[in-house]
């Protein structure tokens, strides 16, 4: 990277917005692994809050793998379909349930690799699982943390996987879940994509886009 940061300007920045935004979680209401791994599918190109208003509905009426079976197609369509793409959504959670009940008896699984493998999740989807539900350290890049990371001058990497790597080379990995949440609600809250509210920033001080610097 042009201007790398060192460890305590690292430290800094964590500790930050640990202190701005003490709250950080994921913000994808859920229970139970299988509600997050549908979920977090749901959430492509959409809202967290739209997304928790579609799944209040649906949860109430399927939320294992062998409910949303039993829904078929078309009432899952039904049950979704204020969301976007949400035709191609439906098939992916239906193949995604059918693999799971006949390979993992309904029981989502803990690996990254075995996530990856399910239709309709990638790494971020696969990261958001094991981290918010099985407590392992992953840092799930979006649009939000891909976004800050490149403006405060965290990453270089011009795919979400190369962003990913470079974020967990510079933090320990106890840090990582914790610092997906902090960049997320720093993303969504005050370094937003349109107008981003650098006077209001925790890491403006640190921050290669505040300083100047060209993005």
């Amino acid at each position: 990277m042009n201007r790398k940061l060192d460890a305590s300007q690292l430290e800094y920045i964590y500790t930050a917005l640990q202190n701005k935004f003490p709250d950080a979680h994921c913000e994808l209401n859920f229970r139970t692994p299988f509600e997050l791994l549908i979920a977090t599918i749901l959430s492509a190109q959409c809202t967290d809050e739209r997304v928790n208003q579609v799944t209040a509905s649906l949860f109430e009426a399927a939320n294992t793998p062998e409910d949303i079976l039993a829904l078929g197609l078309s009432s899952l369509e039904g049950k979704i379909r204020s969301l976007g793409l949400f035709h191609n959504k439906a098939k992916s959670i239906l193949a995604t349930s059918q693999i799971l009940v006949e390979k993992y008896s309904g029981i989502v699984p803990e690996s990254i690799d075995l996530l990856r493998k399910l239709p309709g999740v990638g790494r971020k989807t696969a990261n958001v699982v094991v981290s918010n539900a099985y407590g392992i350290p992953a840092i799930a890049v979006d649009t939000h943390v891909f976004r800050v990371a490149h403006r405060i001058g965290l990453a270089e990497g011009s795919t979400a996987e190369k962003v990913e790597k470079e974020l967990m080379e510079q933090f320990p990995r106890e840090q990582w879940s914790d610092l997906h949440h902090l960049l997320i609600f720093l993303g969504r809250r005050i370094c937003t994509a349109r107008k981003p509210n650098c006077p209001a920033c925790p890491v403006a001080s640190v921050c290669k886009m505040a300083k100047g610097h060209e993005l």
